[in-house]
């Protein structure tokens, strides 16, 4: 649609505003699927083509529906397919997300448990975020393509929180990726991980049977909580709990009773370990987001800087050979050495 505007004497007339420069002009982009990003999350599809987008946005712009494939609506969860093409509505980056976008990440190798020509096994740190997203620039697999410039096909398998350490696999061909994701949705892979949660754990507490609702909060930050079974938006999740041992309080240190557990889960909803075991009264000791404030700000002063949450052991079925795997990480040297009589 054309608008007219009469022309006014040049002492009336508006400043023109500063057009955007061309790179920062939002326009309509339709995005064809490749061989190689055949069975990716329409999320992480996007999240690789809108380099600097807050991730609370690429999720929002999929919600109202401006995202489409082959001119049909989709969810952040659907699977795109070779020769799909997707819409992509205008979006605005900023000058600073754009220059932080096109700036490389630093090259960086990680620990590994397990490497062959199909898959990686990598021991994550605590701290280092698994993609980039919102708040973050880049991730173990942004550093992995840096570091591996000849590496054809590198791609996550499945994700661990930033603040998580442990085994995370990244996969070296399409078809171990496929393979592998198939296992992790259809729960055949065993997952567990060694979290240190405040108080006594009940040995006969074994399953958390819980739903969870995933939400954002008015600042865009990711929230969850446990919900009832009649919540349309509930997401069934279950947890099992072995006590591995219990601490016993310290209190010429202020602190108290902890419990190590083995937890292992059977659906991996997000933060559903952390948001399970606080919903029993058991935080997990260092949990900024679902657990005891106070005892967080003295814990440092004991040694334990984060969140002790990590991904212990892994099994699954090799994609190529179909033998079964287990790997084990053990416990970092930070959270070891709150627990040092733990083996």
């Amino acid at each position: 649609m054309k608008h007219i505007i009469e022309a006014k004497p040049a002492s009336h007339r508006p400043k023109a505003p500063e057009p955007l420069p061309a790179r920062m002009a939002p326009a309509v982009r339709m995005l064809d699927v490749d061989a190689d990003s055949a069975g990716q999350r329409l999320d992480n599809f996007l999240m690789r083509h809108l380099k600097g987008v807050p991730k609370t946005h690429v999720y929002r712009i999929i919600r109202s529906g401006e995202v489409r494939i082959n001119k049909g609506r989709a969810t952040a969860d659907t699977r795109v397919q070779a020769g799909d093409q997707v819409r992509l509505p205008p979006v605005r980056v900023s000058e600073k997300m754009a220059e932080k976008a096109e700036r490389p990440a630093p090259a960086r190798e990680f620990p590994l448990l397990l490497e062959d020509e199909h898959l990686i096994a990598l021991d994550k740190p605590a701290g280092t975020a698994v993609h980039g997203g919102s708040g973050v620039s880049f991730g173990v697999i942004e550093q992995m393509r840096q570091a591996r410039p000849q590496a054809k096909f590198l791609e996550l398998v499945h994700r661990l929180d930033r603040e998580t350490s442990g085994i995370l696999l990244v996969a070296k061909k399409r078809s171990a990726l496929t393979h592998l994701q198939d296992q992790f949705r259809e729960r055949e892979t065993g997952k567990t991980y060694l979290a240190l949660v405040i108080g006594t754990w009940p040995a006969n507490k074994k399953v958390i049977d819980t739903p969870l609702h995933k939400y954002l909060q008015p600042d865009g930050e990711r929230r969850v909580r446990t919900t009832t079974v009649d919540d349309p938006d509930g997401m069934r999740s279950i947890t099992l709990v072995k006590l591995r041992t219990s601490l016993p309080a310290r209190p010429d240190q202020d602190l108290p009773t902890f419990s190590l557990l083995e937890v292992t889960i059977k659906t991996g909803r997000t933060h559903q370990i952390r948001v399970h075991l606080a919903s029993q009264g058991h935080p997990i000791a260092g949990d900024e987001k679902y657990g005891d404030f106070d005892l967080n700000r003295r814990l440092p002063r004991h040694g334990l800087k984060r969140m002790f949450l990590h991904a212990w052991r892994l099994q699954f079925t090799h994609p190529a050979s179909g033998e079964r795997i287990e790997l084990l990480a053990p416990l970092p040297p930070d959270l070891a050495c709150f627990v040092p009589s733990i083996p």
